[in-house]
């Protein structure tokens, strides 16, 4: 490997190209997706069972389940249920929102995909909830922060403003934690960015004997764990080991997809874009196939109707 190739240059990638002319045949998009969900075998979304009868007229769904005797396709049960777009927009899809770091808006996939705007919109949230990464616990070294998200105050519609002062006001707090070892991020939009909150994130978050580096803040005095501060009040960034630089450059990556790609993330739909950022983050050491694979792995049991996701409360 050449020490001075750009990025990530032992991973295997694919190019633009290549994923076009591998995934435009729908044939071959949807045996790709076979695979990858169902590795050990065609089975029934609904009883687990490999007894399945692959249907020659594929109508009215490509398999058929002996034993519960339902009739299913590889988006049955997944982020792909009921959607009528091919299996080869899906695919080119993965790849798309897999490799830009930043993400690629609705507009962009729009153009791109050949679909409505509304359409992208629904597809790309929907593989945002692939990227759900469970409850990981970290072992540390840790780095804990937490920041905010939302636009000034000065820019908004004098109806959206909250007249209520500067800083953080009308911007939606989210706590996260990187592990040092493994180099994976946590993260999650909070109500509060109090104590109580941040050291339940941390708590929850981190091994008992992990050692956690955070800045000065008041909110992390009563931290469980041992604790290392580096005083940002005072003009200190780092102080031996005591840094928080991993979690920062997590949150710039952020704010440049909010900047530059999005331009607004609503806090309704905030802890989406949180987790695609957190999800794409965690996979960048793999190959792009793997890193679509985890998505095909992560999409089961994550339906996301389009009536739920437009009529979902405010947060």
């Amino acid at each position: 490997m050449n020490k001075r190739a750009p990025g990530r240059s032992h991973r295997q990638g694919i190019t633009l190209v290549e994923a076009v002319k591998r995934f435009s045949d729908n044939a071959e998009a949807e045996a790709w997706f076979v695979e990858n969900r169902w590795p050990n075998g065609v089975a029934c979304p609904k009883c687990g069972s490999l007894n399945v009868q692959e249907r020659p007229t594929r109508k009215p769904q490509p398999y058929r389940c002996r034993a519960c005797r339902k009739d299913f396709s590889v988006k049955t049960d997944t982020i792909m249920h009921n959607s009528k777009l091919p299996l080869s927009t899906w695919a080119i899809a993965l790849f798309l929102c897999s490799t830009n770091l930043k993400g690629v808006s609705s507009m962009k996939l729009h153009r791109d995909l050949g679909v409505r705007q509304a359409t992208a919109w629904h597809l790309a949230h929907r593989i945002r909830e692939a990227w759900e990464s469970g409850q990981p616990v970290f072992a540390g070294p840790v780095e804990a922060d937490e920041t905010y998200v939302g636009g000034k105050e000065s820019n908004k519609h004098a109806s959206k403003r909250q007249n209520a002062g500067r800083g953080t006001v009308g911007k939606t707090a989210v706590a996260g934690i990187k592990d040092r070892e493994t180099n994976r991020v946590k993260a999650e939009v909070v109500e509060h960015a109090d104590a109580r909150t941040l050291l339940r994130f941390v708590h929850e978050g981190t091994e008992r004997d992990t050692t956690v580096y955070t800045d000065g803040s008041r909110a992390y005095l009563g931290l469980n764990r041992e604790h290392g501060v580096v005083e940002h009040s005072v003009g200190e960034y780092v102080d031996g080991l005591a840094h928080k630089n991993g979690i920062e450059s997590f949150w710039s990556m952020l704010k440049r997809g909010y900047v530059g790609t999005y331009h607004q993330m609503s806090a309704k739909h905030l802890h989406r874009y949180v987790r695609e950022f957190e999800g794409r983050h965690n996979q960048r050491e793999m190959h792009t196939e793997d890193q679509m694979a985890a998505l095909v792995a992560g999409a089961e049991g994550k339906r996301l109707p389009y009536a739920e996701l437009v009529g979902e409360r405010d947060a």
